[in-house]
């Protein structure tokens, strides 16, 4: 099993920047990818970013070019730098790992974060 923290949700105007941070333990050794989701009130959840353990990058086109997803292996953390924010980046973010690496492999979902964005 892997455990998620996540940290560095907030409130922000806009234009402004936020870093989330994903913090991995138990058997980071089985993931092979980590990304983020986000829900929005009233919405349905919403892939933003993912990083593959050969960090092949996916992003959702609303965030190309404003968010930037990282991972430290060795820290078995992962974050994600969210530039230029806007309003419609409102919603809780979610860590997510895919834990695919080892027999009977399984995602895990962090508790998520609240970011919210005034305009």
């Amino acid at each position: 099993q892997v455990q998620l923290v996540e940290t560095g949700g907030g409130l922000v105007q806009t234009g402004g920047s936020l870093r989330l941070s994903c913090l991995a333990s138990g058997d980071t050794q089985c993931i092979s990818a980590m990304g983020w989701y986000r829900q929005a009130p009233g919405k349905e959840r919403e892939l933003v970013s993912t990083i593959t353990s050969v960090d092949s990058l996916y992003y959702a086109d609303s965030v190309k070019g404003r968010f930037t997803i990282s991972r430290d292996k060795d820290k078995n953390t992962m974050w994600m730098q969210m530039n230029s924010l806007k309003p419609e980046d409102t919603a809780i973010y979610y860590c997510v790992v895919r834990a695919y690496l080892c027999a009977g492999g399984n995602s895990y979902w962090g508790q998520g974060t609240q970011v919210t964005v005034s305009s």
